[in-house]
C-alpha cells in the first residue's frame, strides 16, 4: 500500500510560478516511477510529467520547457516546479506511483499507475 498527499497549489496569475510537492509512504519508495496528472473541469485527466527511480523525465509538450519534476528519494517526496503559468494550466494535479519497481522507461499512461493522491488545486488566472 502506498499513500500520497500532494501539496503546494493554490492561485496564481499568469506567468507565475508553484511548486507542488507529494509525499509518499513505504520503504520501496526510492524504486517507484512517480507521476503528476492534471484534470481540468470537463476535460479528461492527463499526464504531464514522470521521474524513473534513476531520475530520468519524461514531460508532455505543452510543460516542457516550463515545468520540472524532480524527486528527494530519502525524503519519499516529488516535486513538480511550474513556471511560467498558463490559465490552461488550471486543473486538478495528482500524484502518482508506478509501483513497478526499476522500471526502465517511463510510462505516461493512467492505467500503468497504480496508486493516487487525492490531487490539489491550481488556478492560473489571466
Amino acid at each position: 500500500q502506498v499513500h500520497l498527499v500532494e501539496s503546494g497549489g493554490g492561485l496564481v496569475q499568469a506567468g507565475g510560478s508553484l511548486r507542488l510537492s507529494c509525499a509518499g509512504s513505504g520503504r520501496t519508495f526510492s524504486s517507484y516511477t512517480m507521476g503528476w496528472f492534471r484534470q481540468a473541469p470537463g476535460k479528461e485527466r492527463e499526464f504531464v510529467a514522470a521521474i524513473s527511480w534513476s531520475g530520468g523525465t519524461h514531460y508532455a509538450d505543452s510543460v516542457k520547457g516550463r515545468f520540472t519534476i524532480s524527486r528527494d528519494n530519502p525524503g519519499n517526496t516529488v516535486f513538480l516546479q511550474m513556471k511560467s503559468l498558463k490559465p490552461e494550466d488550471t486543473a486538478v494535479y495528482y500524484c502518482a506511483a508506478d509501483t513497478i519497481r526499476y522500471r526502465l522507461v517511463v510510462r505516461t499512461t493512467l492505467r500503468e499507475y497504480d496508486y493516487w493522491g487525492q490531487g490539489t488545486q491550481v488556478t492560473v488566472s489571466s
